[in-house]
């Protein structure tokens, strides 16, 4: 069975390497061709502080529901027996 510390440091990590993977631009095939212009949609270059605080805001959020759903049960006590 794995240990809560084990699994928190094992999803920390996954979404770390989602989260840097993901914010590198993947070069098109044909890298010869002009990228073409269209109206309807334009990239925006965004900043990487706001990057980073998106990506660990996002991470905290889910630390905080896998914490509220799965750690936050209170563990249950044995009934005293000479409380009779």
């Amino acid at each position: 069975m794995f240990k809560k510390s084990q699994f928190l440091g094992r999803l920390i990590g996954l979404s770390l390497l989602i989260s840097i993977t993901s914010s590198i631009p993947v070069k098109a095939a044909t890298a010869a061709e002009a990228p073409r212009q269209t109206s309807q949609f334009r990239q925006i270059e965004q900043p990487w502080g706001l990057k980073l605080g998106v990506t660990l805001g996002g991470a905290a959020l889910i630390g905080l529901e896998l914490w509220w759903f799965l750690l936050s049960r209170a563990s249950p006590t044995r009934a005293n027996e000479d409380a009779d």
